[in-house]
């Protein structure tokens, strides 16, 4: 980006700016080049959306609740970048289903959704899943056994299970974890080669033509949900002892006043 004075008639009628001027400038460049790289303003602003209640959530403390929608978010932001990550290699979904990218994600999603094992990760899970899918000489659907393998390994820090209540106990240490696991998944897979030296999958693009991060931020969101469940259990815990203390503390030092 270069800045040009406008052309003039004689050098003594270009007009100087004021001392004053020049201290903004730093300013005007900056706000320049913000404008010259910002994209289009988000347009869709929409609402919040409240769920039916179910008779189930009886059963759930508000931490139960909030852990089953982090999962429910979690789960579906996983499949949403399935579906990115088909369109930008389509030769991914064609070695799942040869029909269409719609077909192979409904297979994904059913796999997902019953916890059925992905056949090409040989019976692996989790964490051992994840290194296969992320390996140079993986030759299956890459997309979907990366993402069936990270919704299993979330899903594996929460105790296996998808929903929670106030019968089942959480695990702060795993759901951390399962945090940094995704965000080294997300390394490897903007950082490892194939055999043939090509990036594991095309995702983030930042080009002279186009600048797509939308993969980042999904992958963003997974990584936030977790982090806050983790605060909030540990949270928990460390509320639960001060509640404790305090009603001692009130037992012991609060009195009755006089009323006579």
């Amino acid at each position: 980006m270069s800045l040009r004075t406008a052309p003039t008639s004689s050098p003594t009628s270009a007009v100087l700016p004021s001392p004053s001027s020049f201290s903004s400038l730093p300013l005007l460049l900056a706000m320049a080049a913000l404008a010259g790289c910002a994209g289009p303003a988000p347009t869709h602003r929409g609402e919040a959306q409240v769920a039916p209640m179910a008779p189930s959530e009886v059963g759930q403390s508000d931490v139960n609740r909030m852990a089953t929608l982090g999962m429910q978010g979690n789960l579906e932001s996983l499949l949403r970048l399935a579906d990115k990550l088909y369109r930008r290699n389509p030769a991914e979904w064609r070695k799942t289903s040869p029909i269409s990218r719609d077909a192979a994600l409904a297979q994904l999603r059913v796999a997902v959704d019953t916890r059925t094992p992905w056949p090409e990760l040989q019976g692996r899970r989790d964490i051992a899943a994840l290194s296969l899918a992320l390996g140079p000489d993986f030759k299956g659907d890459r997309v979907a056994a990366f993402i069936y393998a990270s919704a299993d390994m979330v899903v594996t820090a929460h105790g296996g299970k998808t929903s929670f209540y106030l019968t089942d106990s959480l695990d702060a240490q795993y759901i951390y974890n399962a945090a940094r696991n995704i965000e080294i998944a997300v390394w490897m897979l903007s950082n490892r080669r194939n055999a043939a030296g090509q990036p594991l999958l095309l995702a983030d693009e930042i080009s002279e033509r186009e600048r797509n991060l939308s993969f980042e931020r999904e992958f963003g969101k997974v990584i936030g949900r977790l982090d806050l469940l983790s605060s909030v259990l540990t949270e928990k815990y460390r509320r639960a002892v001060i509640t404790y203390v305090q009603n001692l503390l009130g037992g012991t030092f609060l009195q009755f006043l006089p009323v006579r």
